[in-house]
This record gives structure tokens, sequence and C-alpha cells, in this order.
């Protein structure tokens, strides 16, 4: 470097202003050097001077300047590769056509033949809350006499969040609890067709395990009639898709969970209308059944099924969220509309 250039960089400062002169003005000029900039020589001195006034009273703007120039001259690959954003995560892609949904675990199976047409995460224990009231159901439609009378005891009133409201001692027949129980949901009527059927609630969790064990649910346990959370309950969409197919080729099942509404009339006369818990089939013709479920644990579940005149199917949610009408609706539409056995196993 000249010394006239270094020249430059020493204007007439007084005090304070000297003294950062010899700081700061010596790491600048190693750095320009360092470079390999030259200076020009036609500036005029004036200029100059008032150059090197100006950043030598600003030395943080002399840094931020020369980082500036630096990282300008790296190459640009180099820089790009410091900045570059991460590439977001794409959604799952849906395999062989089949419509994306939410749910942690899916089935959909042909209802005539039982051949599973999709599959999701479906060997994976979950709670399935009130859809396994579709098990309390096909036990006491298969035991018949659905005319008898059923005396409601204390304890089957003893439960929540969903009750009827039906009082000790009231006296109801069987097949209109059933009724009310898969249309709306009733946990309290589940308690009393439960103990009604197998004299206790824990010997009713005998009979549905045993008829679990017959329709071949094998990763399936239950200990109550209603899915309210409790240890040691679970089940799988393949196993509740087992179960799904035994209740649509039930003739008593079929002609209730169909119903999108049902007026009960209570001991002291009054009637009630419920409205079917299922918004798929409440909304749309195609659908004709089957049972809705949700706890905290559990999240949204829904058995659903469908026909169009030449084929039926039924879908099983497990763990969904708010979106599982829609979910439901579209992989149903998309299995009426001739949807093939897809890829087996988790896509997600």
């Amino acid at each position: 470097m000249t010394r006239a250039f270094q020249k430059t960089l020493r204007p007439p400062l007084q005090g304070g202003a000297d003294r950062c002169s010899r700081f700061q003005a010596r790491p600048l000029l190693d750095s320009i050097q360092a470079l390999g900039l030259k200076p020009a020589r036609t500036i005029p001195r004036r200029a100059r001077i008032d150059w090197a006034h100006c950043f030598l009273k600003c030395p943080r703007r002399i840094l931020f300047l020369l980082f500036a120039f630096i990282l300008a001259a790296l190459p640009a690959s180099a820089a790009t590769k410091h900045h570059a954003s991460p590439t977001p995560t794409p959604s799952p892609t849906p395999d062989d056509g089949v419509p994306g949904v939410h749910a942690a675990s899916v089935i959909v199976l042909d209802a005539r033949t039982g051949e599973v047409i999709y599959e999701k995460n479906a060997d994976d224990r979950r709670p399935a809350a009130s859809t396994q009231k579709l098990l309390t159901g096909l036990i006491v439609a298969e035991d018949g006499n659905l005319s008898a009378p059923v005396t409601v005891d204390y304890s089957d009133t003893q439960c929540e969040p969903v009750k009827l409201d039906i009082q000790p001692g009231q006296v109801y027949r069987r097949f209109d609890l059933l009724q009310v129980m898969l249309v709306h949901s009733m946990n309290d009527v589940a308690r009393c067709l439960a103990r009604d059927n197998a004299g206790s609630l824990e010997a009713f969790a005998d009979r549905m395990n045993h008829k679990a064990a017959e329709l071949g649910m094998a990763n399936s346990h239950f200990v109550n009639p209603n899915g309210l959370p409790i240890p040691d309950q679970y089940t799988t969409a393949r196993d509740m898709s087992k179960l799904a197919f035994a209740a649509y080729h039930n003739s008593i099942l079929r002609s209730i969970v169909c119903l999108k509404e049902v007026d009960f009339q209570y001991a002291d006369g009054r009637v009630r209308k419920f409205e079917n818990t299922n918004h798929v089939l409440l909304t749309w013709p195609n659908c004709n059944g089957m049972k809705t479920g949700f706890t905290d644990a559990a999240g949204h579940c829904l058995v659903s099924s469908a026909t169009n005149g030449t084929r039926d199917v039924i879908c099983v949610m497990l763990g969904d969220n708010s979106s599982i009408w829609k979910d439901s609706y579209t992989l149903l539409s998309w299995a009426l509309a001739g949807g093939q056995p897809a890829r087996i196993g988790a896509t997600n």
C-alpha cells in the first residue's frame, strides 16, 4: 500500500478523534490490503479526507460495510447454501388414488364379500369409544326377545356424559332401549341393556370378549358396554371392521342404524325425538349407518356404511379429528365409485 494512500486515511483530527484514527484506521487498512484493493489516485484530496473522517467516526458502520463487501464477493453458491430455507415436507401422497384422510387407523371393505379395499395402520391398538356399542347391540339383538320389559336399576344410571336419564324402577321395552342406544349413543342405556342381558357389567364384558373371539377379533379386549375410557380396553380398525360386517348382516341392527331419528317415550308418557349422531347419514343419501364415537382418549371414531345399489362398503376410522365426517364420506364415495384394493399398510 502506498504512503500517499495511507495519508488520505489520516486527516488532521484532534484529541480523542486522533486516538480513534490510530486504533481504527490500521485494521481497516490491513483489511483493504488483504482484499487486494488499490487506491484510486485520481480522487481529490478533499474528498478523500472527508471520506476517511466520516467513516473513522463511525467504526461500526465501517465493519458493517466491510462485511457486506466481503459477503457480496463470495461465490453465489456458497451464499445460497448458507441462507437456503428448508424444503417444506409435502403432505403424504395418497397411494393408488386413495383419498388422503386424517384418521390414525382406517380400513375400508366390501360389505358383501368382506374383501379389504384399503387399510392404514389397521392393526394398531386403539380405544374405539362408542363405536363398540355395535358389539353390545349385536349381542342383545342376537339373544332376541326384544319385546320383553327391562327394569332400570340404580347402577345403570351411574355414568356420564351422554344419558337418556332413565330412572331406577322405570320399565321399558328392550327394543326401544336398543334403538335409542344405537341412534343417539346413550351410555346409561348401554349399561342397562348389558346388566339386563348378563346380570352384571362384568359378566357382560365376558360375553363381549367371547363374541369378539367368535368374530375373529383377535386383537381386542372389552371391559364395558359403552366405550367410555377404562384401562385395558382396546381394539383395532381391522377388528372393528369384522364387527361392522357382522352388524351389517344382522337385519335388526341394519334396520336401526339407518334411522336418522327416533321418538322415545319415557315411562311418564313424555315423548322426545332423538337425532342420529352420524352426520354422514344425515347429509348423504347413500349412507345407511352405522355408529359414531368420541372421547378425549379415542378422538373421533366412526363406523360407517354406504350403498349405491350395486356395491355396499364399510369404512372404519379410529382416532380422527373434526374432519371425520368429510373423511368418511370421501372414502365411502371413492369405494362406491369402484376403488380398487390399494397398497396395504401405513401410508404416513
